[in-house]
């Protein structure tokens, strides 16, 4: 699975110095460097390097400085990271290519550009904002089939914690989750019901919630609106 190339892909960044999080903004992964304003990469996984992987990375380069496909090494080397074509197509475009062997290791196959593109700004702000709230990487880059722990999420199971001893003023909860009233009131899991003026319950589903993802501390600089 796509998932499988993540955390090389992640380890191979990480040494250059970026801080990698998966499935941030639709994008697979999403790495900022420690620079303000950062430099912001983003990597889309895909097993085989094709047409849709290229795609997949246009759409995204609006929104970064640089963009990498990444995609399994082919067992025979005669995949399309060996077609001069491809890697043309990619150079042209701006984008990097990596190759993820079976034992982990990443091969380097185009370097992107030193050039800046151009960027879509507001959708950048969207991803830079998304990954610096979201507590840790807890979203592995590659998945398509369960729902993905966004930093609106986090805080959300941070409420449900806050509400799973019985009921709780929101004003109470302010102080450890900032954005608590707006969670609370919009309610868009259905996690929370209103027991009075002020005061917030936990429902079933919000416990059930708990259950699946078991809660931890939440970072008090983790705040804000993000992606739901």
């Amino acid at each position: 699975m796509e998932t499988a190339l993540y955390l090389p892909v992640k380890r191979f960044l990480e040494k250059l110095g970026f801080t990698v999080k998966g499935e941030v903004g639709g994008c697979d992964l999403v790495a900022l460097s420690g620079d303000d304003p950062p430099i912001v990469v983003i990597g889309e996984l895909k097993l085989t390097f094709n047409l849709e992987l290229i795609l997949q990375a246009i759409d995204r380069a609006g929104a970064c400085d640089e963009v990498w496909l990444a995609a399994r090494l082919s067992a025979r080397g005669k995949g399309r990271e060996s077609d001069a074509r491809y890697r043309n197509l990619c150079r042209r475009l701006g984008f990097g290519m990596l190759a993820v062997t079976n034992n982990g290791d990443v091969e380097v196959i185009v370097k992107p550009p030193t050039t800046a593109p151009r960027r879509d700004t507001k959708k950048r702000s969207r991803l830079v904002a998304e990954h610096r709230r979201r507590k840790g990487d807890p979203a592995i880059g590659g998945s398509t089939r369960a729902p993905i722990m966004t930093a609106y999420r986090q805080q959300a199971l941070a409420c449900a914690e806050a509400l799973s001893g019985g009921p709780r003023r929101v004003r109470d909860l302010k102080a450890e989750i900032p954005d608590a009233g707006k969670i609370l009131l919009h309610n868009v899991y259905g996690w929370f019901d209103r027991a009075g003026r002020g005061i917030y319950v936990l429902t079933d589903a919000g416990r059930a919630a708990l259950k699946r993802w078991p809660q931890q501390p939440l970072d008090p600089a983790a705040t804000g609106d993000a992606a739901r």
